[in-house]
């Protein structure tokens, strides 16, 4: 009897469908993306991000380990807007034939500052300068929630094509997603309009807020351009404390990816506090802002709290 339980048993696990699938393999360019498609995904995929939280995907270069996890994978998520320069030669460097989502598709970027050839200076790599040049688009577009809904909406259908015997289960995942998101995106839009509107203006590190300014109705100003990399010029820092002055700017922000010494060289010179930490393109590796929903919301608080309050944060 004995026997024959163990025969039984070994039948049934040789039998199609006895062992549980394999999770979905999914590379996903950066964190951001990469917490997006874990929460369409759910316990259907196992997701790698090149770029991990709180690391900057503007001074990120691709290594042989990226493109051993790219050749294993079922399908890659990126952000395209030529945030990720590099992209193409990562593809052909791990020989990368599945799924692709490009997660920007269907979004009218907003424009960017990339800097023409001859701007470059010559002591620069100028392939690295092209793996993390913008270009004409501003890269960003996540930093609007309802733009962010639209990369739920491709990785959603990415994740089908990729593994549609779970299309029902993605559906699913995505439609509660993106309704948490609609009720984010007017909960943002509540807290900025509670600012008074002469208050509204934000200071960071590095111009990446554009969408989140263009979808909230506040004034963005920076002294560095799109890319982290960008160093402003003694001139344009001076203009620019000109400016906060002007409008009286009532508190800056450092960003979790960008270089805080110019903001604390700001602050030195206006006298204004420091708010708080901003996230951007990265998330948190810990804490509320270590998801794409979390970092909104923890944005959106620091900003209400910093612009309509002189109290320094740490």
């Amino acid at each position: 009897m004995n026997r024959a339980w163990i025969l039984a048993l070994l039948l049934a696990a040789s039998l199609p469908g006895a062992h549980a699938a394999e999770p979905l393999r999914v590379v996903a360019s950066f964190s951001i993306l990469a917490d997006m498609t874990r929460q369409v995904g759910g316990d259907h995929v196992d997701v790698t991000s090149l770029v991990a939280p709180d690391s900057d995907i503007h001074a990120f270069s691709p290594s042989p380990t990226d493109a051993r996890h790219l050749t294993r994978a079922d399908l890659l998520v990126f952000n395209g807007l030529q945030l990720e320069g590099w992209m193409q030669r990562l593809i052909e460097a791990s020989d990368y034939s599945g799924v692709r989502v490009t997660a920007s598709d269907g979004i009218t970027p907003l424009a960017g500052d990339g800097p023409a050839d001859d701007e470059r200076d010559d002591d620069h790599d100028h392939d690295h300068d092209h793996d993390h040049d913008h270009g004409e688009a501003d890269p960003h577009a996540w930093l609007d929630v309802a733009r962010g809904q639209q990369y739920v909406a491709n990785i959603r259908d990415g994740l089908i094509e990729a593994d549609p015997a779970h299309a029902e289960a993605y559906r699913r995942n995505a439609a509660r997603y993106l309704d948490e998101l609609e009720a984010l995106d007017r909960e943002i839009h509540d807290l900025m309009a509670a600012i008074p509107e002469a208050q509204r203006v934000v200071v960071t590190g590095h111009e990446a807020f554009g969408y989140f300014a263009d979808a909230y109705a506040v004034r963005l100003l920076s002294p560095a351009g799109l890319n982290t990399a960008s160093a402003p010029s003694a001139a344009d820092m001076a203009r620019l404390i000109d400016i906060i002055r002007e409008n009286q700017v009532p508190a800056l922000f450092l960003e979790n990816i960008a270089n805080p010494g110019i903001i604390r060289q700001l602050a030195e010179e206006t006298g204004l506090p420091i708010a708080g930490t901003l996230y951007s393109g990265a998330l948190a590796r810990e804490g509320e802002a270590s998801t794409y929903a979390g970092m909104m919301r923890h944005n959106a608080t620091l900003l209400h709290e910093g612009l309509t309050s002189t109290k320094t944060q740490d």
